[in-house]
């Protein structure tokens, strides 16, 4: 059997259009070495139980499954997190959402163990990494979908990270409870969004949410009163042309301090207020 070097299968991968970072992350998983190594042995074989695993991933990348679900994991907040098809591939842009929740959660004053709930938690993301950085925070996390608690749950016991999870569609599941801080990454893509077809691979339910994409989001906006103590904050993600209509959702339930952070690219990514009213009954 003949077998590719490493040189030839970094060039078969960027023949079949993967950028080269792409490439040297597959095949370093495949090799079980770090991407120097790869540099450095250009000229060694793969041998012949690893030649036709790198033969199967590379089909699949170059067919458009993301690389994060090929490698099974994906880095947040400097966390190593599982993934599967059931979550959504955790991104970059949502850091800006767990710097916000962890700078809200300093500010705080005369909480020792301030309550948090990350609502729709998909693989944890959010949950862990504000657990891992604000170790004092008693941190809830919730999702409608068994599936995706369950990568959460695994996630959480892998890490060392203790999460209360709970299965729940938004807020149903936590009646009578009350948080400091509440915190969700929801969908907010619209039905009939033209960038859907190119995330085929991820759970449709976790990415759209009614024809302008806002369902989710007025959901949870209006049912959090009901679970915030008074002074508790709301942060959510939302589109990157969706700030102006978050923060008038905000606005019109009765939040203050309303204001929104940019990702990367300097879109607005995230809307958030403080909830300084009774709380209902």
């Amino acid at each position: 059997m003949n077998t590719p070097s490493v040189a030839q299968a970094l060039q078969e991968a960027l023949a079949g259009g993967l950028a080269r970072l792409d490439a040297q992350l597959l095949l370093a998983h495949v090799l079980n070495c770090n991407r120097t190594w790869l540099t450095a042995h250009a000229e060694q074989g793969l041998n012949e139980i690893q030649a036709p695993i790198w033969g199967q991933f590379l089909k699949r990348a170059v067919d458009g499954e993301p690389l994060a679900y090929i490698l099974g994991q994906k880095e947040f907040h400097g966390l190593t997190l599982q993934v599967t098809p059931d979550v959504l591939i955790p991104r970059a842009d949502t850091e800006v959402l767990v710097d916000w929740a962890l700078e809200r959660l300093h500010a705080m004053t005369g909480t020792a163990t301030p309550s948090v709930v990350d609502l729709g938690c998909g693989s944890g993301a959010i949950a862990l990494a504000v657990k891992y950085r604000f170790s004092s925070a008693n941190v809830a996390a919730v999702d409608a979908s068994t599936a995706a608690l369950a990568v959460a749950k695994n996630n959480g016991r892998r890490l060392g990270l203790a999460v209360q999870w709970q299965q729940s569609d938004w807020w149903s599941a936590l009646e009578g409870q009350r948080f400091h801080l509440a915190v969700s990454n929801p969908p907010y893509i619209a039905d009939g969004d033209p960038h859907l077809p190119h995330l085929v691979h991820e759970p449709r339910q976790a990415l759209t949410a009614g024809s302008e994409g806002l369902d989710d989001l007025r959901r949870l906006i209006d049912g959090a009163p009901r679970h915030l103590h008074s002074n508790a904050w709301l942060l959510l993600e939302h589109g990157f042309d969706q700030a102006a209509s978050v923060r008038k959702l905000l606005l019109q339930r009765g939040f203050s301090q309303i204001s929104s952070r940019r990702d990367l690219a300097g879109h607005e990514r995230c809307s958030g207020g403080c909830w300084v009213g009774a709380t209902p009954a």
